[in-house]
């Protein structure tokens, strides 16, 4: 993954892209589409589930705002969920942080680019820093 990335459609771009059946996000105006969409944030996300009770039935593809960040289950508290944004896909079902989430809870994360910030001495111009976008 990276550390920033850019979202600008609008929320019924996305439901019409991505065959949404429950927007719960309505028309959008608690999500705000950015070009810096950093974690801990809450931009929407694509999920399928199964409806509770009812084994029999298809999977259900909604619209949702996610608050960016894993927060494990053993955790007390979620302020560890910032730290906890990049998993490598080596070793995603090695690490206990990662691995029941990424086996049972995987989501679809629209997104238009994404960069990663890089310090003014990784460049030598003394500047004050810039994004490489991917």
């Amino acid at each position: 993954m990276c550390g920033r990335y850019a979202l600008r459609r609008d929320v019924d771009d996305l439901v019409e892209e991505f065959e949404v059946d429950d927007d719960t996000l309505g028309d959008g105006s608690g999500v705000a589409m950015s070009t810096n969409v950093a974690p801990t944030t809450t931009p929407p996300v694509v999920l399928e589930r199964f409806p509770r009770g009812a084994p029999d039935a298809p999977p259900t593809r909604s619209l949702r705002a996610l608050r960016w960040g894993l927060v494990p289950s053993w955790s007390k508290d979620p302020s560890g969920g910032a730290r906890m944004v990049n998993a490598r896909v080596e070793s995603l079902l090695e690490k206990p942080s990662f691995a029941r989430a990424a086996l049972a809870r995987r989501c679809l994360v629209p997104v238009d680019a994404w960069y990663e910030w890089q310090s003014p001495a990784a460049h030598g111009d003394g500047g004050t820093g810039s994004a490489t976008r991917t």
